[in-house]
C-alpha cells in the first residue's frame, strides 16, 4: 500500500477518533444529568444513554484509537528522518497525552455504566476541552513542524484555554436563565 494511502488512513482515523473521544463525553454530561432525574425519567433515560455510550465507545472510538496508532506507526516509518527532529518529539509527547486522555475516560465510562456519577456535568464539559486543546496542540506541530512555533502555539492554547473556560462559563449562566 503506498504511503498517501496509508497517510490517509492514518488521518481519516484521527479524525473518526477525535469524534467519539467528543462526543463520549459529551454523553458523559447526560448521563450524569439523567442521574439527577427523578425515578421515572432515569429509567428512561439512563438505559438509552448506556447503550448509545456504549456503542460508540466501542464501535467507533475505540477501534479508531487503535487504527490511529497503527496507521500512525506504519506513517512513521516512512518519515523515519521525523524522529531526529523536535517537534516530532513534541507531536508525540501531546499524541502520548491524548491516549493518557483516552484512558481516563475509559474509567469514567466504565463508571457512568454502573451508575456511578463522580464528576459533574460542569467538570465533564471542562475535561470536554482537553481533548479539544491536544487536537489544536498536535495539528499546529505537524503542520508546521516547528518547536519555535509551538512556544507561540503553547501561548495560543492557553489562550484558547481561557477563551474555552469563560465559554463555558458563560453557557452555564445562559442555561441557569
Amino acid at each position: 500500500m503506498g504511503f498517501e494511502y496509508i497517510k490517509a488512513l492514518h488521518i481519516i482515523f484521527v479524525v473518526t477518533w477525535f469524534a467519539g473521544l467528543f462526543y463520549i463525553v459529551r454523553l458523559f454530561i447526560y448521563q450524569t444529568e439523567a442521574l439527577e432525574k427523578p425515578e421515572a425519567e432515569r429509567k428512561i433515560l439512563k438505559p438509552q444513554l448506556d447503550l448509545m455510550a456504549n456503542r460508540l465507545w466501542y464501535i467507533i472510538t475505540w477501534p479508531s484509537a487503535v487504527l490511529t496508532l497503527i496507521f500512525g506507526i506504519w506513517v512513521l516509518t516512512y518519515r523515519w528522518g521525523y524522529m531526529q527532529l523536535g517537534f516530532m518529539h513534541a507531536k508525540l509527547a501531546f499524541v502520548l497525552l491524548l491516549y493518557v486522555y483516552h484512558g481516563f475516560s475509559h474509567v469514567l465510562y466504565k463508571e457512568l455504566q454502573r451508575g456511578k456519577a463522580r464528576w459533574t456535568s460542569t467538570q465533564l464539559r471542562l475535561w470536554n476541552e482537553v481533548a479539544t486543546l491536544l487536537l489544536f496542540a498536535i495539528v499546529f506541530l505537524i503542520v508546521l513542524k516547528s518547536t519555535l512555533s509551538m512556544v507561540w502555539g503553547i501561548v495560543g492554547l492557553v489562550g484558547l484555554g481561557v477563551f474555552l473556560m469563560l465559554g463555558i462559563k458563560i453557557y452555564k449562566k445562559y442555561r441557569k436563565d
